[in-house]
């Protein structure tokens, strides 16, 4: 039986770590996070990768990742443009008006929506989520209940960063099911309380264990035409108003929650023993490097990954 695909969202652009953190070292032969979680993944039921890049990063990509694990994974690359998928009358629209912003992670995914062919997780570059993370979602994707969509959930107050604010979906879980999925893009702790400062000022508080998405989803291919058509209406919203939707995004966790409210889907929320882990932050990357070196002394990761 044919695996499951792993697409990792590797086209950010890093604005608050300052840099290319999707291709910044942290193991000690060079690897960066998401080596890690493919090869997590490749024991876990997954047989290719399909990772989603821009163009301009493609040969530092190749030398920096795609050279440790070339003989040791199938892999394609997708290319996430600010104007793939984008009318070419918006994109001039956008453009004109000063449009900077990438348009997402759904944007992303669906960059990729020609090299997927089954069953597929989608993971971000810069987190890691654990072996039995990756085991779990497997299981999931490679067994028979793999039409059903899925999520890997983890406890907020061990998603945060100290070095400032994060976004994280938000998710309301009920039966073993995703209900909502809320992305709130400014959550710290503050005098000991975890809140969200909306845009107005405004705060909402958040519970230490409040289940967050981490964007670790399970999909079935025939779900990427509702996402594409989820993005097509953001894009129609966008059009109404480009100026003050200049720096709006298409974010997975609201198509998810989207596909729950248009009753398109179930979501699956799978329980994890995993802690994630990632670099938000420039500052972050210490205590990534640090962790990574105690799970291979822990024998968890072979010294060098990929040899």
């Amino acid at each position: 039986m044919k695996g499951a695909t792993l697409a990792v969202l590797a086209a950010g652009m890093g604005s608050r770590y300052g840099g290319l953190k999707q291709m910044d070292s942290l193991g000690s032969k060079g690897e960066v996070l998401l080596d890690y979680s493919v090869f997590d993944a490749l024991r876990s039921g997954f047989d290719d990768v399909v990772f989603i890049i821009r163009r301009d990063i493609e040969e530092d990509f190749r030398k920096a990742v795609l050279s440790r694990m070339e003989s040791k994974t199938r892999f394609r690359l997708a290319f996430q443009e600010m104007d793939s998928l984008i009318p070419p009358d918006l994109f001039a629209r956008a453009s004109a008006a000063g449009r900077t912003k990438p348009w997402g992670t759904a944007h992303a995914l669906l960059c990729a929506a020609d090299q997927i062919d089954g069953p597929f997780a989608v993971i971000n570059a810069d987190d890691f989520y654990g072996r039995e993370a990756f085991e779990a979602l497997g299981r999931h994707l490679c067994g028979p209940d793999s039409r059903e969509p899925a999520i890997v959930p983890y406890r907020l107050e061990k998603t945060l960063s100290a070095q400032g604010t994060v976004a994280r979906g938000v998710c309301e879980i009920e039966g073993g099911y995703l209900r909502t999925v809320d992305e709130l893009m400014a959550i710290e702790r503050k005098d000991g309380r975890i809140v969200n400062t909306f845009e107005d000022g405004s705060t909402r508080e958040l519970a230490d264990d409040c289940p967050v998405s981490m964007n670790f989803w399970g999909f079935p291919p025939d779900v990427i035409p509702h996402i594409r058509k989820y993005f097509d209406n953001f894009l129609e919203d966008f059009a109404r108003d480009v100026t003050a939707g200049l720096k709006s995004e298409c974010f997975i966790p609201r198509a998810a929650d989207w596909l729950i409210r248009q009753g398109i889907a179930r979501i699956k929320a799978l329980p994890s023993a995993s802690h994630w882990f990632g670099v938000t932050y420039r500052e972050d990357r210490e205590t990534a490097a640090r962790k990574l070196a105690e799970l291979t002394a822990a024998g968890v990761y072979p010294k060098a990954l990929w040899e």
